[in-house]
């Protein structure tokens, strides 16, 4: 879209879980609800060090959860599965839709490969309350994203990200866990730039890996800059022990970049704050 006017707005949860508002709807990003744990009795198990900025019942009304991934608590922890499953509408994977369909919830889960996309005015598909919110031709695709190095795969399990395009709306990028930046590259070259980049970052490592499962704060840059995107919102940077880097890092890595809208180019958004993003 690229209009200074423009604007999301985005109230971040904590970890990457954040509430985006855009054209019309409400969208739940890797829902974390849980209070602070450990999943697991070993050492190298994910521990979450606090509980959400904003509970979901403050949040109003939400009508859809994106999941990057479902196999992963720092994604979708338990209590963020269980809502999930109450809203009107899950996307995620194919892999993760098999599974949580198989679980009890009301939620119509649909599950996307790569490059593939659904229309969010079509009842059919995502259901009339859904397609009741969204602005006339909004549109969902699903995106590649690698969780880490390559020989990892199998173990890491499948990952999405998001592009959300709509007529008259910005264009928003939705990384999930990603760790490449030539992944990006790649969406970039073959979607065009977005107006916003909602990018998780983190440099998320487990001992056993020798290699960041999500983007440093240096490659959130470059993606940034790779994805020609006027606002970037940095997700995924708090609440885990195996985030390696916190939001500090990424305001240093941006310092200095400005947005063609005006300001800088990282945006300010606080724990737990609404906040009008300007595109």
């Amino acid at each position: 879209m690229n209009s200074s006017s423009a604007s999301i707005a985005v109230t971040v949860i904590g970890g990457p879980t954040a509430l985006l508002e855009w054209a019309g709807l409400r969208l739940l990003l890797d829902p974390t609800f849980d209070e602070p744990q450990r999943y697991g009795p070993d050492p190298d198990d994910l521990e979450k060090t606090a509980g959400p900025a904003v509970a979901f019942t403050a949040l109003g009304r939400i009508d859809a959860a994106l999941v990057s991934h479902h196999h992963h608590e720092d994604n979708l922890d338990l209590r963020g599965r269980e809502l999930s499953l109450t809203l009107p509408l899950v996307v995620t994977t194919q892999v993760g839709a098999d599974d949580l369909s198989a679980r009890d919830g009301s939620a119509r889960v649909i599950g996307l490969a790569d490059d593939e996309s659904v229309d969010l005015n079509d009842a059919v598909i995502v259901g009339d309350e859904v397609a009741a919110q969204a602005a006339p031709g909004a549109r969902l695709h699903a995106l590649p994203a690698q969780h880490g190095p390559d020989e990892w795969a199998a173990r890491l399990g499948p990952v999405c990200g998001f592009l959300l395009t709509a007529p008259g709306h910005p264009t928003v990028y939705v990384s999930g866990d990603n760790s490449e930046v030539s992944v990006v590259e790649a969406i970039a070259t073959r979607y065009g730039a977005v107006d916003a980049a909602l990018l998780f970052a983190g440099a998320a490592r487990v001992d056993d890996i020798d290699a960041p499962l999500t983007l440093t704060a240096e490659r959130a840059r470059a993606a940034a800059l790779a994805l020609g995107a006027r606002r970037v919102v940095g997700l995924h940077v708090d609440q885990w022990t195996h985030f390696s880097e916190g939001r500090d890092a990424l305001e240093r890595e941006f310092a200095g970049l400005e947005s063609p809208a005006g300001g800088p180019l990282l945006a300010h958004t606080p724990l737990g704050v609404r906040t009008e993003v300007a595109l």
